[in-house]
């Protein structure tokens, strides 16, 4: 198998067969094998069935996934990594935005430049101002992360090898170009062409975004811990440097310190920092029971192979 084409899906029933007729009418072309493999997120709509209805039609090369309930982009993803047998691994969305037209280039880019992973990267985004806010905060977490130069996508061709290391993964809080990053280092991009949504509106908005990018931090890094121990060292500073400056005022103008404003200031600084650092703390520490609980990745109640139907 030459590449596996995984499709997150949710909200996208009017899109998923005129991105099917797409995928087969370019993959076609290129003479390779390949295989599509759709992962219904607990989709609101009818897109379960109308997944069934192109199984059915290209029961030789579709494979589709229903699973239990949301569990998530990057979840439903990894549910993908786990049925793909290509060389090559896809991921795309499933609303048209990412032309099938330009796979091929991704392709002929990961075979040519040696790199484990190739992001479509967009000249022009066609996202809404707030979307397009979100990706870069988004965007700014990675970079602060893992110091990879460039923009990421869920446009990405990734090779078996990477894959495999990512399926090693098997906790719920998933973020799979942090799972690629940790993997690799030969991430590099491709100008692609973004297109507007034609149908239906994002599964992604500002909070969720931002929900995210917190994700990433505390999943792949200790920065938010050292950032509090930070900001705890420098109200330390701070409050020493207060009672410093009203020391020498007592001593040296023998006058009453006002007690009231500096202690209540004092009160609520100090109080803020405290509550923010537990606040960080209580994040790492509920993740990890939430692992130890081993909350799932995800759940498959049904799927259709290409050798017919079967219910896990």
């Amino acid at each position: 198998m030459d590449l596996s084409v995984v499709v997150p899906v949710y909200g996208s029933q009017a899109t998923l067969r005129p991105l099917v007729e797409r995928l087969c009418a370019v993959l076609d072309q290129t003479g390779r094998e390949y295989e599509l493999i759709f992962v219904n997120d607990d989709s609101p709509d009818q897109a379960w069935q109308e997944l069934e209805s192109l199984h059915a039609q290209h029961g030789d090369r579709l494979t589709a996934i229903q699973l239990t309930r949301n569990f998530g982009q990057h979840n439903a993803i990894m549910c993908g990594f786990h049925q793909a047998r290509g060389r090559y691994v896809l991921t795309m969305d499933d609303d048209l935005q990412h032309p099938p037209e330009e796979i091929p280039k991704l392709l002929a880019e990961i075979e040519r430049s040696g790199l484990d992973v190739v992001y479509g990267r967009y000249d022009k985004k066609k996202h809404r101002a707030w979307r397009n806010l979100g990706s870069r905060l988004l965007n700014f977490a990675y970079h602060k992360v893992f110091g990879i130069a460039g923009e990421f996508t869920a446009f990405r061709m990734i090779r078996r090898e990477i894959v495999e290391a990512a399926l090693g993964y098997e906790l719920n809080f998933t973020f799979i170009d942090g799972l690629l990053a940790w993997n690799t280092r030969r991430i590099g991009g491709l100008v692609v062409e973004h297109v507007e949504r034609q149908h239906g509106r994002s599964g992604y908005n500002l909070r969720k975004l931002l929900s995210l990018s917190f994700n990433l931090l505390t999943n792949f890094s200790l920065l938010p811990l050292q950032l509090s121990t930070l900001l705890g060292l420098f109200s330390a500073l701070v409050g020493f440097g207060v009672g410093a400056y009203y020391l020498w005022f007592a001593l040296w103008h023998r006058m009453a310190v006002p007690g009231y404003a500096s202690t209540i200031t004092a009160v609520l600084f100090l109080g803020g920092v405290q509550l923010f650092a537990i606040g960080i703390i209580g994040e790492y520490v509920g993740r990890l029971h939430l692992n130890v609980n081993r909350k799932p990745q995800f759940r498959i109640r049904k799927q259709l192979s290409p050798t017919g139907s079967k219910s896990p």
